[in-house]
């Protein structure tokens, strides 16, 4: 893969998720009561939500820093797409299937990341020798 595509794709995942998690953390409280009530009535228990609630901003912060600086950009590029699977799931037991092809697509990107990671440039892991 060309590495400017390949770095277009990184950012753009980046930048979704950096952006998702950096206007969660400030108001966590909220977005955490939010989606306890949004899962209130799915088949899922609060004792898995509530933690989640709380993970979920916290994950798509730091895995879309690092993807933005390209810094242990194979663990993060994992980390995201497992995030995705995790937030198509409960997607699904809440019925808000209108989320999903975000999701979708953001997990193939994270894919694409994964599989051409040797088109891995302009990134901190080039410094450190590490992907």
């Amino acid at each position: 893969m060309n590495k400017i595509s390949y770095l277009i794709i990184r950012l753009s995942v980046a930048i979704s998720l950096f952006g998702h998690g950096l206007v969660r953390l400030p108001k966590l409280q909220t977005f955490s009561d939010g989606m306890l009530k949004e899962f209130e009535n799915s088949m899922l228990p609060s004792i898995l939500v509530m933690p989640l609630s709380y993970a979920i901003p916290i994950a798509e912060f730091v895995f879309g820093l690092l993807l933005l600086v390209g810094l242990f950009t194979r663990f993060s590029a994992f980390g995201s797409a497992f995030l995705m699977l995790l937030l198509m799931f409960g997607t699904c037991m809440v019925e808000n299937f209108g989320a999903l092809p975000s999701q979708f697509i953001h997990a193939g990107f994270c894919a694409i990341l994964i599989h051409f990671i040797q088109s891995n440039s302009f990134a901190l892991d080039k410094m450190n020798n590490k992907s």
